[in-house]
């Protein structure tokens, strides 16, 4: 990984949206900072879409996508993104899988918390579960005391032994049954509501993260850049951000945020 300060102008020039993660990226200490969000509102000020791509559940994405200064959301990892259109007024809704699919699915996952909360000790179901509709978030660091890496990759194989994907955020264990992750969901938004083909014009755009669950996107895109935590998790990424930040959580956004306006005076 290289410094942030060593990211060429022409390529910061060049970048026109901003994917970013929202826990431990946009966040820091769990809250977002007021200099985090006033960078959303200076990007989206010079013309540079943001768009969060996170694991929060369904009813958080609801009123990130209506009230935060952002172009949309990608939410519960993938299973669904929430548009709202300014001029129409309305919320655009699309998910994965049915409104059947869901259901069943929440129900098969509702089974499968009470195996692992029995199975793993010290673990909980997340404060957000109630407002999520695709998925299951174990929390293993947020709200209760801070699990063994033996203890979350437990957690891990247990949703998979049950044919569900399990990610690791830098809170949660996200698990859910279907093969959809961020980024093939961040495909489908940016060709719906950005008219962007990422297989062609992924260079013009640049993601922000800082966990393992982040990977399919370092992977993807040649410009990403994790904020300085993501040192935490280094051992756990197969692929690493090409460039990282001086500053942790909203402050290495912040960061990222005035490199890419300055590249534009």
């Amino acid at each position: 990984m290289k410094d942030l300060a060593d990211f060429p102008i022409s390529d910061l020039k060049s970048i026109k949206v901003v994917f970013t993660d929202i826990d431990d990226t946009l966040t820091t200490d769990g809250r977002l900072t007021a200099d985090a969000y006033s960078a959303m509102e200076a990007l989206r000020q010079h013309n540079i879409k943001v768009v969060p791509i996170t694991g929060r559940p369904a009813g958080w994405c609801d009123q990130i996508a209506r009230m935060w200064p952002v172009d949309g959301v990608v939410g519960e990892n993938g299973a669904f993104y929430f548009y709202y259109d300014e001029k129409a007024k309305r919320m655009i809704r699309y998910y994965v899988d049915s409104v059947s699919v869901r259901e069943s699915n929440r129900q098969r996952l509702k089974s499968l918390g009470e195996k692992i909360l029995e199975t793993v000790k010290g673990c909980a179901i997340s404060a957000d579960q109630l407002y999520r509709e695709a998925d299951l978030a174990i929390d293993f660091c947020e709200d209760v005391p801070p699990l063994s890496q033996a203890d979350v990759s437990r957690i891990v194989d247990l949703f998979e032994q049950q044919g569900a994907s399990a990610k690791i955020s830098s809170i949660h264990v996200n698990g859910w049954f279907g093969r959809y992750d961020k980024l093939s969901m961040t495909r489908i938004f940016a060709q719906d509501c950005l008219g962007i083909n990422l297989e062609t014009d992924k260079a013009i755009c640049i993601f922000a993260g800082d966990s393992p669950n982040d990977v399919p996107m370092f992977e993807f895109f040649p410009h990403s850049v994790g904020v300085a935590n993501i040192k935490n998790f280094i051992e756990q990424l197969s692929t690493k951000p090409a460039y990282i930040t001086q500053g942790k959580g909203g402050a290495g956004f912040a960061e990222l945020a005035v490199k890419l306006i300055e590249a534009r005076k």
